[in-house]
C-alpha cells in the first residue's frame, strides 16, 4: 500500500469505527461474523487478520480460537493498531492476539503458518491485488481457508446509483462533521477500480488457488471472497 493511503488511515483512526457504522448502516458487524464463519477458524487454530484496522475481525477470530489458539492482527497504520490495542484491553476474557505493523505484500511470517485468515475492507486499497493474494497463499497452510470482505460496485445500475447517492449524501456529510471529508474522498474511486467478484475469482485462480468462491451480499454492494489453499 502507498504511503498516501497509510497516511489517510492514520488520520481517520480516531473515527474509523463510527464511519464504518455509517458506511454499512450498522450492518458491518453481521458481515464480519459471516466472514469469520467462512474462514473456518476453529478452537486452537493460528489465525491471521490482514488489514485488521481497529480489530473487529481479530477479536471475532480470538473468540473462535479460544485460549489454545493464536491470532495475528496485521495493519500498516500504526494509529489503527494503537486503537486496536486499546480496544483489546477491554475484551473479556483476554484474547490471544498479537498486533503487527506490516505490509500485506511483504508479511513477516514463515511459509504455511496459518490455519485460517480474514481480511476486511483491505483488498480494495492494496496496490497489487495479485501480489497480496500470492503472499496470503504463501503463509496459509495447505487446506487452510481465507475469507476476504469488501465493498463492491453492484452490477445493477439502479443499485449503483443508490450506492453513489448514499456515499455523496450520507457518508460525506458524516465524514465532514468528523473532520475527515478529504480522507473519505478516496472511497468512490477505490470502488471504481476494484475488480468485480468474477474478476476476483480469476485473480485468485491465477496465483494458484483452485477452490475459490465469491459470495455477493447486501444486493451486491458487498462481497466475501472465500479461498482455500491447496
Amino acid at each position: 500500500m502507498s504511503n498516501e493511503i497509510r497516511a489517510i488511515f492514520d488520520r481517520i483512526a480516531p473515527v474509523y469505527d463510527q464511519l464504518n457504522d455509517w458506511l454499512s448502516l450498522g450492518q458491518h458487524r453481521i458481515w464480519k461474523e459471516m466472514t469469520v464463519k467462512w474462514s473456518a477458524a476453529k478452537p486452537g487454530d493460528t489465525c491471521l487478520d490482514l488489514c485488521c484496522g481497529s480489530g473487529d475481525l481479530s477479536f471475532r477470530l480470538g473468540r473462535r480460537v479460544g485460549a489454545t489458539g493464536k491470532v495475528y492482527g496485521v495493519d500498516f497504520s500504526p494509529n489503527l493498531l494503537k486503537t486496536a490495542q486499546q480496544r483489546s484491553q477491554s475484551q473479556y476474557p483476554p484474547q490471544p492476539i498479537t498486533w503487527v505493523e506490516a505490509d500485506v505484500l511483504n508479511l513477516p511470517f514463515e511459509n504455511h503458518q496459518f490455519d485460517a485468515a480474514t481480511m476486511g475492507y483491505g483488498l480494495r486499497n492494496v496496490k497489487d491485488i495479485p501480489g497480496s493474494l500470492q503472499e496470503l497463499k504463501r503463509v496459509l497452510k495447505p487446506g487452510a481457508t481465507a475469507a476476504i470482505l469488501d465493498f463492491h460496485r453492484p452490477n445493477n445500475r439502479q443499485l449503483r446509483a443508490l450506492q453513489q447517492w448514499y456515499l455523496d449524501h450520507c457518508v460525506v456529510p458524516v465524514a465532514t462533521s468528523l473532520g475527515v471529508k478529504e480522507e473519505y474522498a478516496y472511497i468512490s474511486p477505490s470502488l471504481d477500480r476494484f475488480p468485480m467478484g468474477s474478476e476476483q475469482i480469476k485473480l485468485a485462480n491465477q496465483v494458484g488457488f483452485t477452490n475459490v468462491t465469491h459470495y455477493p451480499i447486501a444486493n451486491g454492494m458487498m462481497g466475501v471472497l472465500v479461498i482455500r489453499n491447496s
